[in-house]
């Protein structure tokens, strides 16, 4: 059994690597320090872990909890758009700072492989379709540009140090445990939830703007897949994490009409600074260097992300 260290733990990717990861019978040390992470969120096998409630920024903290471990999932970060707009120096130490915290107690701890969760925000709002990693990056948004200084780092420190890591380009991952009341959280999580509850789903900007959305099943895989691949394949580069399908907003609230019974009306709002027009992925570089496919398409997704906030909290107890 190899021992995974899950930087945020308790956050929606977080969680579910930890969940896949015990089902799997590896060790799992778990970190988080509940910024944006949810203790229910790992409640249910908090016990299986070695957790460490502490900050990135804790340099001590983190050297100790990268002592002995194998693999690093590095999923901790302030997750958003949004914020990075409002509060660009907040979130500048948790995805800067923090990560090249991270780097530099793995670098010392002799850890086999990092693997970090980068975004796909890093294309910008370029128009060629599909994105493909080796297109120039062009980020709009704080949280774009901390982001893929990241993924730098993480290419830095393979190419100085030696030390493997690989960086997955998120698009958009929804599913189970997404916070919908988080303003963190992706736009589905918020339909989802919208629409069980019978209230007005808000969309900004036309409904016309288009996302790979990405069952968070494939972005496990994704992960599981980057840390153990042969180093030769994967090591020091960056692979797109999706899907190679996209859909509209507007498409995917018709598609959640039929699926939640919902009938009502929708909300536009004025399109939002920092966000892109349109998103899809090639997702061909991953699948040949370390074997991904996508496990659970788009709509399927969204069924189980419905029936998983039918059950939840979160729809029961109206905001």
């Amino acid at each position: 059994m190899a021992l995974y260290l899950v930087t945020g733990a308790a956050g929606f990717i977080g969680s579910s690597l930890c969940r896949t990861l015990l089902a799997q019978g590896e060790r799992v040390r778990g970190l988080d320090n509940f910024a944006t992470g949810k203790p229910e969120n790992i409640a249910a096998f908090r016990s299986q872990i070695d957790f460490r409630e502490a900050s990135l920024l804790d340099e001590a903290a983190l050297k100790d909890a990268c002592a002995g471990v194998d693999y690093i999932l590095h999923q901790a970060a302030i997750p958003s758009v949004p914020k990075s707009v409002l509060d660009p120096v907040t979130s500048h130490r948790a995805n800067i700072e923090g990560t090249l915290n991270v780097l530099m107690a793995a670098r010392e701890a002799k850890v086999k492989r990092v693997v970090y969760a980068a975004s796909s925000s890093a294309y910008g709002e370029t128009p060629v379709l599909p994105k493909r990693e080796d297109m120039a990056a062009s980020p709009i948004s704080p949280y774009a540009v901390q982001k893929l200084c990241g993924e730098q780092y993480m290419t830095s420190f393979y190419r100085v140090y030696g030390l493997e890591t690989v960086s997955l380009r998120y698009f958009n991952v929804f599913g189970p445990y997404q916070d919908p009341t988080s303003m963190y959280s992706g736009v589905l999580a918020k339909f989802c939830t919208a629409m069980l509850r019978g209230e007005t789903p808000t969309i900004y900007g036309d409904g016309e703007q288009s996302r790979d959305f990405t069952f968070i099943d494939n972005t496990v895989s994704a992960n599981l897949l980057a840390a153990t691949a042969p180093a030769a394949h994967v090591a020091g580069r960056m692979f797109n994490c999706a899907t190679g399908q996209r859909y509209t907003l507007n498409q995917t609230v018709e598609i959640l009409r039929g699926i939640t019974g919902y009938t009502g009306k929708v909300n536009y709002e004025p399109a939002r600074k920092g966000d892109i027009k349109d998103s899809l992925a090639d997702i061909s570089a991953a699948e040949k260097a370390m074997g991904y496919k996508v496990l659970v398409g788009f709509e399927e997704g969204l069924k189980r992300t419905v029936e998983w906030y039918k059950s939840a909290v979160v729809v029961a107890q109206k905001a």
